[in-house]
């Protein structure tokens, strides 16, 4: 016990002694017992219901004697001294009541605070699994990269958001950007899976995107895996100069192109569905040239589903988002877009942005 709790213990019985010590110096014309009622209610504000009790108990004891002391029982001091000691009684009363209020507030007080550490800690506990079942962010040879994913703020849970990247035997690069339904560990899971997967048959079969996840799709349905994905694929080729995007997307958010002037486009084409769905559907490759300084942003639907706004509102902000600071340096225009979100996002958000390199004798 420290120093200030022995001193909330003492005080009520200091209120109760000094009260004693006026009583008696004043003499018999100065009542003042009254005021040994203090000291339950000063109990109340520190100590249990017990504790408060005993000293309310012990100030009506005092009050009584030194009502003896004060001859208050004779004549007309009978009536007043017996509502001194009502008055005492009830005061104890209310301060018996108070305690438990107190008692009350402070117990659901801890409780909302060890919920509180076990939501951080539960959500620090999902931000490592994610990070490792996502991986350290892509290094690519031939391109500048950033990444980063951010977890639903609603959720203290693991979620199927994934980004990647990763070269092939041939020297290209791909690039992927997914979305598994759910947040949970079963999504969580599932994306781990998914990911693996695709870099499988990404690595032994064709250098087309639609393949790709075509043969992702045959795979999942072959396996069972009763789940909803959007994804897209991209495959870049090429060195300084002349740079090749390939992609398809299932599904998915369209990847944003801002070239080097700080032009956005939306990479949107016709939809296509998304895996899961019909494994047997076809899927077309898209292309374009990449230019040095180009960058592509792909994206989650966290990043532009808001509860005020539908898909499309999200998008054009993006794409203004991207026309002011596209030509950022990537960190910074992924962490510009993140900051935007004011701190909390009603879904995970994972991002992958990529950019060509100016060729060695134009870089500053």
């Amino acid at each position: 016990m420290g120093r200030s709790d022995r001193a909330q213990r003492m005080l009520p019985l200091g209120v109760l002694v000094v009260v004693t010590a006026l009583d008696l110096g004043l003499g018999r014309d100065r009542i003042v017992l009254t005021l040994v009622v203090i000291a339950p209610l000063v109990a109340a504000t520190a100590l249990g219901r017990r504790a408060t009790l005993a000293y309310g108990v012990l100030a009506l004891i005092l009050a009584a004697l030194l009502g003896v002391y004060d001859e208050l029982y004779t004549g007309n001091q009978l009536a007043a001294q017996t509502i001194r000691l009502i008055g005492i009684a009830a005061g104890t009363l209310a301060a018996l009541v108070a305690c438990t209020l107190r008692m009350r507030r402070e117990a659901e007080v801890a409780r909302l605070g060890e919920e509180a550490a076990a939501a951080r800690a539960v959500l620090d506990t999902a931000r490592t699994l994610q990070r490792h079942l996502l991986g350290p962010p892509p290094t690519l040879p031939t391109l500048h990269s950033a990444a980063r994913y951010v977890p639903a703020s609603r959720h203290a849970q693991v979620g199927g958001d994934w980004y990647d990247g990763f070269c092939l035997p041939d020297g290209g690069t791909v690039l992927v950007i997914g979305d598994v339904a759910g947040h949970d560990a079963e999504a969580a899971a599932t994306m781990a899976e998914a990911r693996g997967m695709l870099r499988g048959i990404a690595g032994t079969g064709p250098p087309s995107p639609a393949a790709v996840l075509t043969g992702l799709d045959r795979v999942l349905t072959d396996l069972g895996v009763p789940t909803l994905i959007t994804v897209v694929v991209a495959a870049v080729h090429g060195g300084e100069g002349a740079v090749t995007l390939r992609w398809s997307n299932a599904g998915h958010p369209a990847p944003l192109l801002v070239r080097s002037d700080g032009t956005p486009e939306l990479l949107a084409r016709s939809p296509e569905p998304l895996l899961g769905i019909a494994p047997s559907s076809v899927r077309l490759d898209h292309e374009l040239s990449l230019h040095p300084g180009d960058t592509v942003l792909f994206y989650t639907d966290g990043l532009v589903e808001r509860r005020e706004w539908d898909l499309d509102e999200g998008t054009d902000w993006l794409v203004g988002q991207l026309r002011q600071r596209g030509r950022e340096p990537l960190d910074e225009l992924c962490d510009g877009l993140l900051n935007e979100l004011g701190g909390g996002t009603e879904d995970d958000v994972a991002l992958l942005a990529v950019r060509v390199p100016a060729p060695v004798g134009q870089r500053e």
